[in-house]
C-alpha cells in the first residue's frame, strides 16, 4: 500500500529554520567568493575553499532540519549514518569545484554557466545522496522523474543566478541578495524533490533499520554547526571580507602615476636645442648608449 507522507510535521518551523541556514552558510560562502574574485592576494585557494565548504554545510544541515519534519505515518523513519555524512562530503566536494572554476574563470560566460550548473548539480546530489540513506522497515521509495527533473533545474538555475550576482556586482547588499537567492534556491530544490516521492509499505510490522532523524539530528548539526560558528568568525575578523573594499585597488589604478604606490613616474625633460656654424636651430640628438654585446 502507498504510505502517507507528512513533510511538515513541525508546522512552519522547519521550512523556516532551514531556509536561515541555508542563506547562513551561503552568505558566508559567497561572501569569501566575492571578496577572492576581487583579490590577487595568495590567500585566494583557501578563500575559495572556505567558500564551498560554507555552502555545502548550509545547504546540508538545510536538509536535515527540514529532514526532522518528514514522517510517514504508517512507519518510522530511519537512515544510515555512513550515506549520510557521505552526502555532506560529495556535495561540498561538487560545490567547490564550481565555485574554483567562478573564482579562476568568472570573466568568462560558459565558465559562470559551468560553475553554476555544477554547483547546482552539488546541491542535487547532496539531497538525493542524503535520501538514499532513508531506511523503511518495510517499505520502499520511488520518485516522479518529472518532479525530479524539475527539483535539479530550480537548484542549476537558482545557483548560476547567485554565482552570477556575485561576479557582476559588488557589495553588501550584492552578497546579500545572492545568498537569499542561493538559499531559495536550495530549499526550492528539496522541497520540490520531496514532492516526487512517493512510498510503497508492504510491512509495517517491524521497524526502520536505521536510526531515527531526532536522534541523528544533535550528533548531525554540531559539525557544521561549529564550522559554521568559526566561519563566521574568520568573516568578521578580516574587515576585507565583510566590507568588499579597502586596501585592494583596480588593475591599473594604483597609487602612483605609473600604476605602483609610491613610486612616481620618472619626468623626461626634452634637451634643450642648439645651434649649428651654420646658425640654423635643430634639436640635440639624444645620446646614444653604447651597442651591446649581444647585438652582434
Amino acid at each position: 500500500m502507498r504510505g502517507t507522507i507528512d513533510g511538515f510535521s513541525y508546522g512552519l518551523v522547519t521550512p523556516v529554520v532551514a531556509f536561515l541556514m541555508a542563506c547562513l552558510g551561503s552568505a558566508l560562502g559567497l561572501r569569501c567568493t566575492m571578496r577572492c574574485l576581487r583579490t590577487r592576494r595568495a590567500w585566494k585557494p583557501g578563500g575559495l575553499a572556505l567558500g564551498a565548504a560554507s555552502i555545502g554545510s548550509g545547504v546540508w544541515t538545510m536538509h536535515f532540519i527540514a529532514m526532522t519534519g518528514f514522517v510517514v505515518i504508517e512507519a518510522p523513519v530511519g537512515y544510515d549514518r555512513l550515506t549520510t555524512f557521505a552526502s555532506l562530503v560529495v556535495g561540498i566536494l561538487m560545490v567547490g569545484v564550481g565555485i574554483f572554476i567562478v573564482g579562476y574563470r568568472a570573466s568568462t560566460p560558459m565558465a559562470l554557466l559551468t560553475g553554476g550548473t555544477i554547483t547546482g548539480l552539488g546541491f542535487a546530489t547532496m539531497h538525493y545522496l542524503g535520501m538514499a540513506g532513508l531506511r523503511l522497515d518495510g517499505g520502499n521509495i520511488d520518485y516522479d522523474t518529472v518532479t525530479v527533473a524539475l527539483s535539479v533545474l530550480i537548484a542549476v538555475i537558482a545557483a548560476t543566478g547567485a554565482l552570477w550576482v556575485v561576479v557582476s556586482r559588488r557589495g553588501f547588499l550584492a552578497s546579500l541578495a545572492a545568498s537569499l537567492i542561493m538559499g531559495a534556491a536550495s530549499t526550492g530544490m528539496h522541497y520540490t524533490a520531496m514532492a516526487a516521492v512517493h512510498v510503497h509499505l508492504e510491512d509495517t510490522a517491524g521497524l526502520a533499520t536505521g536510526e531515527r532523524a531526532t536522534e541523528l539530528l544533535v550528533p548531525m548539526l554540531i559539525g557544521p554547526a561549529v564550522f559554521l560558528l568559526l566561519a563566521s568568525v574568520a568573516v568578521v575578523v578580516d574587515p576585507l571580507l565583510v566590507t568588499g573594499g579597502g586596501r585592494e585597488r583596480p588593475t591599473g589604478s594604483a597609487g602612483g602615476p605609473c600604476g605602483h604606490s609610491g613610486v612616481p613616474a620618472q619626468r623626461i625633460r626634452p634637451r634643450p636645442a642648439y645651434r649649428d656654424p651654420a646658425g640654423r636651430t635643430a634639436a640635440r640628438s639624444p645620446r646614444r648608449s653604447p651597442p651591446d654585446l649581444h647585438d652582434w
